[in-house]
């Protein structure tokens, strides 16, 4: 189970996310309360321990904008999570080590999700970073045996029964581990990766064919 925590403002929620289960942590450089700049998510990044996966989270953003952000911040990947088109997508894919493209729950353009040539694939709420949990049901459109990353709303109280329900490879977080709006709490954060875990070990759910976010290597 892959878990990230989205939605980082400061150092020390990075390196306790980290300690505490993360497999990747994201940061939002689209317009939002936790919206951080190029300077300090470099600050950030230089200080975590090799492997973990950090992810730059951008909307309606163009390729350019977007790979001159991850360079500078010392990103290993990008979330797209607005109206980005298969093109740009790709070009991106091109020059970053992993793509994950963002998709609002029953929206008809996940049946398009292989022609952005992106690593994963993550099912939002109608709003991002609303909070909001949207009906799980309609996680069945997703195309089968693809990477797919499970969002909106997500909280330690409800993310095993997502698992249970949704299947998905991997989850991710932000308000729902937060004390305050962009502020983690250690406790929640931990009980999340936790649970998930808990939950995800209890499925049958065989791996994904093909390249995914963790397959790079720093070298690349």
């Amino acid at each position: 189970m892959w878990v990230k925590i989205c939605g980082i403002t400061n150092e020390e929620d990075a390196l306790m996310s980290v300690a505490l289960g993360a497999d990747a942590v994201g940061f939002v450089f689209a317009p939002s309360p936790r919206q951080v700049t190029v300077g300090a998510v470099r600050e950030i990044t230089r200080r975590l321990p090799y492997g973990v996966m950090t992810v730059g989270v951008f909307r309606d953003q163009s390729p350019d904008q977007v790979i001159e952000t991850v360079l500078g911040a010392g990103l290993h990947a990008v979330q797209l999570h607005g109206h980005e088109t298969p093109n740009e997508a790709r070009a991106i894919a091109q020059k970053v080590q992993a793509l994950i493209v963002a998709f609002p729950a029953g929206s008809p353009s996940v049946e398009r999700f292989d022609d952005y040539q992106a690593d994963a694939l993550l099912l939002d709420a109608t709003s991002p970073g609303s909070g909001e949990v949207f009906d799980w049901s309609l996680a069945e459109g997703v195309p089968v045996d693809r990477r797919l990353i499970l969002a909106g709303g997500l909280t330690p109280a409800n993310v095993a029964e997502a698992i249970a329900t949704v299947r998905p490879w991997g989850v991710d977080v932000s308000s729902g581990v937060e004390v305050a709006e962009g502020i983690k709490d250690p406790r929640k954060v931990l009980a999340f990766c936790r649970r998930a875990r808990s939950a995800f070990a209890a499925l049958e759910r065989p791996e994904p064919d093909g390249p995914g976010p963790f397959d790079w290597n720093e070298s690349s």
